[in-house]
């Protein structure tokens, strides 16, 4: 499988009793088609999975497919301490007839890189679907190293990894000694760097309300090879991932889909809401945003 464009690690709208708000969930769902992302993730860190419990993930993904059908290809999370559950999710996800996994390290396990590799392999042979590997060590607590790499060398399914160590060494690596393996932008304030890399596809949670502007930059550096325009559309996004980076991550994400006028209600516990103050400073860094971008486009 290709992994090519935006990638958007979709949010899960709640109602006002915190129950998943699935309308609003298909609505999200058609607004991203709408504005031509190129694939969808669920049962992602940007959907809360972690707050969701098994039932509720496997309804979501299902969910997904009934609203995208064929129009974009669908990456499901098997994000899970415990492999079994994993493979689980896996499973599912073959039924629904995804296209791809999103399979990370198991957090918290603290697992050797033989055993996030023999997770790997375990959910590999449960679905047998194309795997964006995750490595998010900010996370999980650990790094997928090289005798992961070694060790997962022979999947044919492994076929991109979504890097979100923040390591630019680790960009370097993963260039030059794994080809093979797609590369595809997780740690957003590197985006430029990773599509000079080579990365052809970025996971991004805020395409989930300014999509066409990562699709800008995407277009910029990957199908026009115009670094020039690209260095100039990130410095735009510079004051957005600055402020994504301060704190409430999925609660901004969220707002900012509401400012697209999307119902997504709050988020649940442990994370608590924005404050107003918060919101209009949000607003302001989106609307700069948003009236640069579409100058540094149209000119």
């Amino acid at each position: 499988m290709k992994f090519e464009g935006i990638y958007t690690p979709a949010i899960t709208p709640l109602k006002d009793d915190g129950s998943i708000d699935t309308q609003a969930f298909a609505n999200v769902l058609e607004s991203l088609i709408e504005a031509k992302v190129h694939g969808i993730i669920i049962g992602g860190s940007t959907g809360e999975y972690y707050a969701h419990t098994a039932q509720e993930r496997l309804d979501l993904a299902a969910k997904a497919k009934d609203v995208i059908g064929d129009r974009l290809p669908l990456i499901v999370g098997t994000g899970a301490i415990r492999t079994e559950d994993s493979v689980a999710y896996a499973r599912a996800a073959k039924e629904i007839k995804a296209d791809a996994l999103l399979v990370g390290s198991p957090p918290y396990a603290l697992p050797t890189q033989q055993e996030i590799a023999e997770h790997v392999m375990a959910v590999d042979d449960a679905a047998g679907l194309p795997i964006m590997l995750y490595n998010y060590p900010g996370r999980m607590s650990v790094e997928m190293g090289e005798e992961f790499f070694a060790a997962i060398a022979a999947r044919k399914n492994v076929c991109a990894i979504k890097e979100s160590s923040g390591d630019m060494g680790q960009l370097h690596r993963l260039a030059c000694r794994h080809p093979n393996i797609q590369l595809s932008c997780g740690w957003d304030d590197q985006a430029l760097e990773f599509f000079a890399w080579g990365a052809r596809s970025w996971v991004c949670a805020g395409s989930n309300f300014i999509p066409r502007e990562h699709v800008a930059l995407y277009e910029a550096c990957v199908l026009e090879h115009d670094f020039a325009k690209g260095r100039r559309i990130m410095a735009a996004m510079m004051p957005l991932m600055d402020f994504l980076e301060g704190g409430k991550f999925v609660q901004s994400i969220k707002y900012g889909c509401e400012i697209n006028g999307l119902r997504t209600g709050g988020v649940r516990a442990p994370l608590k809401g924005m404050t107003e103050a918060e919101k209009a400073e949000l607003k302001e860094v989106v609307g700069t945003l948003k009236r640069t971008v579409a100058q540094i486009v149209q000119a």
